[in-house]
């Protein structure tokens, strides 16, 4: 599995006016601290991961119950933690070496 990628959706609704909005009052709610590790904040995530299907939902989007506020170490925790940053298929061994693994 690979990391996932901002549909061009995703990006539109990143740069509207009611996400800035929602993300400014969210960060402010949060006091601007990570929400795992108390060290100051830097992404706002969304535990429902925004895509073609949900992006246009407030729901998802836009509701504060959907949404964390991460520092960057957290962030990249869980994304890399859930999805694997090489190929399907591939992976790194013990010794950090590329391998196959389906051959």
């Amino acid at each position: 599995m690979t990391m996932l990628k901002h549909t061009i959706e995703a990006k539109r609704l990143y740069k509207s006016a009611a996400w800035r909005r929602c993300r400014e009052s969210y960060i402010s709610k949060v006091h601007g601290l990570c929400e795992r590790c108390e060290e100051p904040g830097k992404i706002v995530h969304h535990k429902t991961h925004i895509d073609s299907e949900n992006v246009n939902d407030p729901m998802i989007t836009l509701n504060h119950s959907n949404l964390e506020y991460l520092c960057q170490t957290c962030h990249n925790r869980e994304h890399h933690e859930k999805y694997s940053p090489v190929r399907y298929g591939m992976a790194f061994d013990n010794d950090g070496n590329l391998i196959n693994l389906e051959g």
